[in-house]
């Protein structure tokens, strides 16, 4: 699925450093750690009618991110809140908006890849777009299995919600190439590890299992779902699960900020038939909806 782009995004302001441009004047310095190496964190913010949804939970992994890649001078969690707030008002935006919110390291001095040389402290960016989730929640979606491995801790930790996304990207290219929406990317000892865009879940038996947070992000929505579950009392675990757990699932389905919960209808060729006498993507996308309304943080304006 493809993205469209949005006439109403056409006139923008986006807040890059410490103040808004419009689109077509935003940008950071060619010397921006984000330029020199991917050095920065991020997080997908998504605005639902008169307010952001987990916003305080997104924003302490953006700040623990920053933290682990010992960022200096990382933004404190209201100024970062003020820099969201300022840049919804001045677009005009209350639903139906995507934030892309983005902390680099900041301004090197020099080219290079010495964190010493960035001298000037973080640069944070809030892109805000006109823009629905990235899935058909009605079609659901089609994958394949990547050949590209997902990081483990030992090489980099994805529990770090960092920029550098090229084996993520590798792997879509490869869905692209496939004719498919995704690509579900294993982990270094071939169990799956998650989507290149998505966390991943499966229902077997009335069960609801889902890969351990280990060489995938432990996502804020996948989260959620862990507690819908509980709260429903389906019994859930987290393991380490096989493409042939997935290929004979009763239900599969992906969770994200960015594709909010997806059912995946078909993996390698395989259909997942979603049609056991007791589905359980349907109550926990009731129970989200609730959620909704009690984990949104209301806009000030």
């Amino acid at each position: 699925m493809l993205q469209k782009f949005n006439p109403r995004n056409e006139r923008i302001k986006v807040y890059v450093g410490d103040q808004l441009y419009p689109r077509s004047e935003a940008k950071v310095s060619v010397f921006d750690s984000s330029v020199q190496g991917g050095d920065a964190v991020w997080e997908g913010l998504r605005v639902y009618e008169g307010g952001i949804f987990c916003l305080d939970r997104h924003l302490s992994r953006l700040r623990d991110s920053a933290k682990a890649l010992r960022f200096a001078n990382i933004p404190s969690l209201d100024s970062i809140k003020r820099a969201v707030f300022q840049t919804l008002e001045a677009n005009e935006m209350r639903s139906d908006t995507h934030i892309r919110l983005t902390l680099t390291r900041g301004e090197k001095i020099t080219s290079g890849m010495d964190p010493r040389l960035n001298q000037a402290g973080c640069c944070l960016i809030v892109l805000a777009e006109w823009k629905p989730p990235v899935y058909d929640n009605d079609r659901g979606i089609r994958v394949i299995t990547s050949s590209v491995a997902r990081n483990s801790p030992q090489h980099l930790d994805s529990k770090i919600h960092h920029n550098n996304l090229l084996n993520n990207i590798l792997a879509k290219i490869q869905a692209n190439v496939a004719g498919v929406d995704a690509a579900v990317m294993l982990d270094a000892y071939g169990f799956v590890a998650e989507l290149n865009d998505t966390n991943l879940f499966m229902v077997k038996s009335g069960q609801l299992f889902t890969p351990h947070a280990d060489a995938c992000l432990p996502g804020i929505t996948r989260g959620l779902v862990l507690e819908i579950a509980q709260s429903l009392d389906i019994p859930t675990q987290e393991k380490n699960l096989s493409l042939t757990d997935f290929y004979t699932a009763d239900e599969v389905f992906a969770t994200g900020t960015m594709g909010e919960l997806t059912a995946v209808k078909e993996i390698d060729g395989r259909l997942i038939e979603n049609d056991s006498s007791f589905r359980i993507l349907p109550k926990i996308i009731d129970q989200f909806r609730q959620l909704n309304q009690e984990l949104i943080e209301p806009l000030p304006f």
